[in-house]
């Protein structure tokens, strides 16, 4: 069964992760896409972790980089030495036959490289160009190179109002921003092909690592626009009791999620088997319970400490109550809710088998799917090139040449 996306031909020159996972998921749709990277090989190829520990696991007698394998599956590859003339001329002749170029590379190499917009929209006019900076194309910081951790994480406030008052700012976790850019890709991109069936045009689409944190924190950037500047969460302050987190006996915790706290504060008397608290005056409405939120929050605590949380679950799912389980990474692979939905998928490499994290949008017509692992540098460039009409004499010059890998 062909994927949505069947037929689109995407070009991109990617690296690290933001565009990569946006292209990715065009990918498991059913797109062709051409990961154009240097000989050398996209860099995040050769990266660690941040923190320290290593991205790959073994298949077989081969260690695997599963970060890779990730963000790169479905996808072929094109080694390609954009600094040379040569180099620029089977770009150029790719770009004639493609429906989405893609790029995350600084502005200055774009530009450096003749992959500008300009450029490439006189050589196919209907092109889709989309564009993911650090900062944006304008401004003080345009030139600046913007990882996640810092253009989206740090900049955008994130970073500052996570976590518990007086705690030092937090690390976010690898890749959560360019993850949360990526969606805003697919979007844009797939709204210009839509403009393009219907007018036969082409579009010049921009994002930036800054303004999609930006939006992701729009409550409190909103808030700070008209004047309320928001704070840390403090959860022995919390206005609204009865969402805020709980730890259970045995050291797990619980997060109550029930914004209409009136509708819901009876349910919750039951299911902590107090019910007198629910007429207590202290805590009677909404209005009280936020008046005197820090006292409930100590009650709260007690009485949640002394249940384990499978214990609590139960009471809280037979009360009709809303809650989520805070779980560590090893729990959401094994969760039932998971696997019953297949958030994790089968990537069939040439070593061995692995799991990847599923792309999360599902089409029951037409279904996404892992065809194949990411592919070695340069894997599909003799390909590639016979199909724009090299001849294999060509191939071997440009390999002399050092154009191609």
């Amino acid at each position: 069964m062909s994927g949505v996306l069947e037929g689109l031909k995407v070009v991109a020159v990617e690296h690290m992760v933001a565009i990569p996972a946006a292209s990715v998921w065009m990918a498991d749709w059913g797109a062709e896409v051409l990961k154009v990277e240097p000989l050398t090989g996209d860099m995040y190829r050769g990266t660690g972790r941040a923190g320290g520990a290593g991205r790959t696991t073994r298949l077989g007698n081969t260690e695997v980089n599963w970060g890779v394998q990730l963000i790169n599956r479905n996808k072929k590859s094109l080694a390609l030495d954009l600094k040379k003339n040569s180099g620029r001329d089977i770009f150029y002749k790719l770009i004639k036959g493609a429906d989405v170029f893609m790029s995350n590379y600084q502005l200055d190499a774009i530009q450096k490289l003749g992959l500008d917009y300009d450029t490439l929209s006189r050589i196919n006019s209907g092109l889709i160009y989309a564009f993911l900076s650090g900062y944006g194309t304008v401004g003080p910081d345009k030139d600046e190179p913007g990882f996640d951790n810092t253009a989206s994480w740090a900049r955008s406030g994130m970073q500052y109002l996570i976590g518990e008052p007086g705690s030092p700012p937090p690390a976010q976790r690898g890749g959560m921003g360019d993850r949360t850019a990526a969606p805003h890709v697919v979007a844009g991109v797939l709204a210009a092909l839509l403009h393009r069936e219907k007018t036969g045009k082409g579009q010049e689409l921009e994002f930036s690592l800054y303004h999609s944190a930006v939006w992701t924190l729009a409550v409190d950037i909103e808030s700070a626009l008209v004047g309320t500047s928001p704070n840390k969460d403090d959860r022995t302050k919390a206005q609204n009791p009865i969402w805020n987190s709980y730890r259970t006996k045995g050291d797990r915790w619980l997060q109550l999620g029930m914004t209409q706290s009136d509708a819901y504060w009876p349910n919750v008397c039951r299911a902590i088997e107090r019910p007198e608290l629910e007429n207590d005056l202290r805590f009677v409405d909404m209005s009280k319970r936020r008046e005197n939120c820090q006292e409930l929050i100590r009650l709260l605590d007690d009485i949640f400490a002394s249940k384990n949380r499978e214990e609590w679950e139960r009471r809280l799912r037979e009360q009709g109550c809303i809650y989520g389980r805070i779980q560590t990474p090893d729990e959401v692979i094994a969760d039932p809710q998971a696997l019953a939905n297949d958030f994790f998928v089968d990537l069939n490499h040439p070593d061995g088998q692995m799991k990847v994290v599923a792309s999360p949008v599902k089409f029951r017509q037409n279904p996404a799917a892992v065809r194949g692992p990411a592919p070695e540098i340069g894997q599909n460039t003799e390909e590639v090139l016979l199909q724009l009409g090299y001849s294999w004499e060509d191939i071997a010059v440009l390999k002399q040449q050092r154009v191609i890998l």
